[in-house]
């Protein structure tokens, strides 16, 4: 029963992961709550045996439809493998579970900074280059990969707010870079727990083909998702500023009104009707367009072709 419900949590978790990254806050409460009494270390290294494998499956997925500004990645890459094994060392030696009631709380100060800030992740317009650039990505990377081998969870949402926060890329370029960082921290934090011997392999068999069908099936869906929340993103501050000007000239229009008595009733109920159009105009949602018409399956007659009699009246 047990292996049931964690290769359930495991497609689950390949599929969130590679929509919107995060897949480890499914996979490893499930583990813990399944095996309350396993050691720590064990369960992490059984974490990571499954979500290496969809991880890796969406980063070959991604990087084939997305350009990867490997340059500057690689040292990052290099930075989070050395992080991440040095993080599951720690977690042989640490409990890590006074992490588990921070988590939550953290990613939710992410998110809400995230929503707030409307111009964050809208365009990829890189702020460094060089080795500025590079260093960066390092820094991130050792910093995020220590976390992802001593805890794992939220490690790709982090990845992705730090990529679009400190260098400028847009989401879907920084959730691209993001799932290769992963892979990295899970390759570095799998060859240790695999060395300590923290890994139920009769376990990691069914959990990784279950991660990994489901992310490969996830990995459109995720790119669709993450370009659909750009634009909301975008519709939604353009809205808002088309919303602030209108306020401001309507205010300017009616102190206007004030300082000249020359404006008839009539102007004035007029320019109200006009004020009240753009609102309106601003509020309607753009229907969405419709899908291009299918082509009909058979063969067509050429205008030529037609019989010289079957000119319609």
């Amino acid at each position: 029963m047990e292996w049931i419900v964690v290769t359930l949590a495991s497609a689950l978790a390949g599929m969130v992961d590679a929509i919107v990254g995060g897949g480890g806050l499914i996979l490893l409460p499930a583990l813990f709550a399944v095996f309350p009494g396993a050691a720590p270390a064990t369960l992490f290294g059984t974490n990571k045996s499954a979500a290496i494998w969809g991880t890796a499956v969406a980063s070959w997925q991604y990087s084939r439809r997305v350009a990867v500004r490997w340059p500057a990645l690689w040292p990052g890459i290099a930075a989070a493998f050395a992080g991440a094994f040095a993080g599951a060392w720690s977690v042989t030696l640490i409990d890590p579970s006074f992490l588990r009631k921070l988590l939550p709380l953290i990613l939710l100060v992410l998110l809400v900074y995230t929503l707030a800030k409307k111009e964050l992740g809208r365009t990829h317009a890189p702020l460094f280059q060089g080795r500025q650039e590079q260093w960066r990505t390092a820094a991130i990377g050792a910093v995020i990969g220590f976390y992802d081998g001593f805890f794992g969870p939220g490690t790709g949402s982090f990845f992705v707010f730090l990529l679009v926060r400190t260098l400028g890329y847009d989401f879907l370029n920084a959730s691209v870079s993001a799932k290769l960082l992963n892979l990295s921290t899970n390759i570095a934090a799998l060859l240790l727990f695999a060395a300590k011997g923290h890994i139920w392999w009769h376990f990691a068999v069914p959990l990784a083909l279950a991660n990994v069908l489901a992310s490969a099936q996830a990995v459109e869906m995720g790119i669709y998702v993450v370009r659909a929340f750009v634009q909301l993103r975008q519709a939604s501050a353009v809205h808002a500023d088309l919303a602030k000007r209108l306020t401001e000239l309507e205010l300017s229009t009616e102190r206007l009104e004030l300082s000249h008595d020359t404006f008839s009733r009539n102007t004035r109920n007029q320019l109200r009707q006009v004020f009240e159009a753009l609102r309106e105009l601003a509020d309607k949602v753009t229907p969405p367009e419709p899908p291009p018409s299918k082509r009909p399956i058979g063969f067509l007659p050429l205008e030529h072709d037609k019989p010289k009699g079957s000119a319609t009246a």
